[in-house]
């Protein structure tokens, strides 16, 4: 074994659980903005406000190249993490809101897939078949879990909300992926300056949009998420990805599709439908599948 294969074999298991923790930490997350009782703006104003404060001073407290981390954040790189931040917040808060929670997750769940088009779109790397039947599957997932009844035990949600959860879901899934591609291009990108600032825009928009609605609901619990939640998961979730492949991580991210319509189901009785639960298998089972065949695809080009 050589010296490489030594310590790749030290940190793996460390980036894991890293990833694991990271993913079990935000599994909740929605399960505290239905805990919230607050609008779709007013999640997006007090949850963008405090994480956004909260990387921003991180960033502040750590970083050692201040000057050069703003020079690039006013490119068109830096610009584009921090409206894509924007939109993914805006987009994620707004579909909880309207429709069924496993809808939304299902949507994001789909950021491996949207990476592989992006990558082919922008970098111009090659998408292989196999990537175009994940897509096939993933989206007929989709189609069989909106489809039919909207609302399970205890919850009711409108059609057009449950159209729009579905939607938001895939744009915050698109976002992200988005977020990865861009990343792989501009590694030198200050990534607490950029999305810090992204959440703290979107806040400042969301407080003028909720108008009344920002002093009703549950404020703790939409606190624990943007105070918590969403800093440490994302702090620990991209410390894992310098100590195990990009890869391992979106697999141990699918927790959150499976286990955070479980939390709400739990905490306030948002049962699923059976065919979102149905759909969710498909999306879920096809996703892990696809992450786990990109990853040994991988792993046979690195030369021993």
């Amino acid at each position: 074994m050589t010296a490489g294969n030594v310590r790749a074999a030290r940190v793996r298991p460390v980036g894991l659980l890293l990833a694991l923790f990271g993913a079990l930490l935000i599994s909740p997350d929605t399960l505290f903005m239905r805990w919230s009782e607050m609008s779709g703006f007013a999640m997006v104003a007090w949850r963008g406000l405090l994480m956004g404060v909260a990387m921003l001073l991180v960033w502040a407290l750590t970083s050692r190249t201040r000057a050069r981390d703003l020079t690039l954040l006013c490119t068109g790189a830096g610009l584009a993490l921090v409206v894509l931040q924007a939109a993914n917040a805006m987009m994620f808060a707004t579909g909880v809101a309207a429709g069924p929670a496993a809808l939304i997750l299902m949507g994001v769940a789909t950021a491996p897939v949207w990476a592989a088009i992006l990558s082919w779109l922008w970098l111009g790397e090659r998408t292989r078949p196999v990537t175009w039947v994940a897509i096939v599957c993933v989206m007929g997932g989709i189609a069989l879990a909106v489809s039919g009844e909207v609302s399970g035990h205890g919850t009711e949600f409108s059609r057009l909300g449950s159209i729009w959860a579905t939607i938001a879901g895939l744009g915050v899934g698109g976002a992200l992926a988005a977020n990865f591609v861009l990343l792989r291009q501009h590694g030198e990108m200050p990534i607490l300056l950029c999305i810090g600032l992204g959440a703290l825009l979107v806040g400042i928009t969301g407080w003028f949009l909720a108008g009344a609605d920002i002093a009703t609901g549950q404020i703790w619990a939409i606190a624990i998420t943007g105070l918590i939640i969403l800093p440490v998961s994302f702090f620990v979730l991209s410390l894992a990805a310098r100590h195990t492949a990009a890869a391992n991580v979106g697999l141990l991210m699918l927790l959150e599709t499976v286990l955070g319509p479980l939390w709400v189901w739990l905490g306030v009785g948002e049962a699923p439908t059976p065919r979102m639960l149905a759909g969710g298998a498909i999306v879920v089972g096809t996703l892990a599948l696809y992450i786990l065949y990109t990853a040994r695809r991988s792993q046979a080009r690195i030369p021993v």
